[in-house]
């Protein structure tokens, strides 16, 4: 490869790591071009799948600021770069190496850091992002409504206690007797 050649090369690596919430990092040998067609259509829209030079990609991942990749950039190697959710194309990859055993998941980047080829199995065990986000948001419904009942608890309590009060006040106040008036000047003759 001539040297423009690989400066656009480095740049287009670099640049998919900037786009990329996650790069996974795959071993593609004995893997036919159907294989391949296959595995990157069944990652889906938010997945770029593509064969990478080590050394390039080295040099990409560096300028980006990802280190710990070196031990991962041996042999032939094919990066999945994630723009969608990364729970969805580790699934799409545990799954495709499965029926295809060729293909070995070797490691990757998540959100910019280095992550093993066993995290990236468990980031394939987790529920997608948009299950999550609903179990937290019935979590936090069920959360806030038993905060509001302990709020409002002491706040009705409270209302039951002053009424309790004001009408203590006035069934005493009823009950005082009133205070017998001075004799009128027409009794005091008699």
């Amino acid at each position: 490869m001539a040297k423009p050649e690989k400066v656009a090369a480095v740049t287009e690596i670099a640049d998919s790591f900037r786009g990329a919430s996650a790069a996974v990092l795959t071993e593609y040998r004995g893997l036919t071009v159907s294989q391949l067609t296959e595995l990157r259509r069944s990652l889906g829209e938010g997945t770029q799948y593509a064969v990478v030079k080590n050394t390039l990609t080295k040099i990409a991942a560096g300028q980006v600021g990802i280190n710990g990749l070196d031990d991962l950039l041996v042999g032939p190697t094919a990066v999945a770069f994630v723009t969608g959710d990364p729970v969805e194309a580790a699934k799409g990859l545990r799954d495709f190496a499965r029926a295809n055993p060729a293909l070995v998941v070797k490691g990757g980047v998540v959100e910019g850091r280095p992550v093993s080829a066993d995290d990236i199995r468990k980031l394939a065990d987790l529920e997608s992002r948009e299950v999550l986000l609903a179990k937290l948001a019935g979590a936090l419904n069920g959360s806030l409504a038993k905060a509001v009942g302990l709020f409002a608890a002491p706040l009705s309590q409270t209302a039951r206690l002053a009424e309790a009060l004001r009408a203590k006040r006035e069934a005493e106040a009823s009950a005082v007797p009133e205070p017998a008036a001075d004799a009128s000047p027409a009794e005091a003759g008699a």
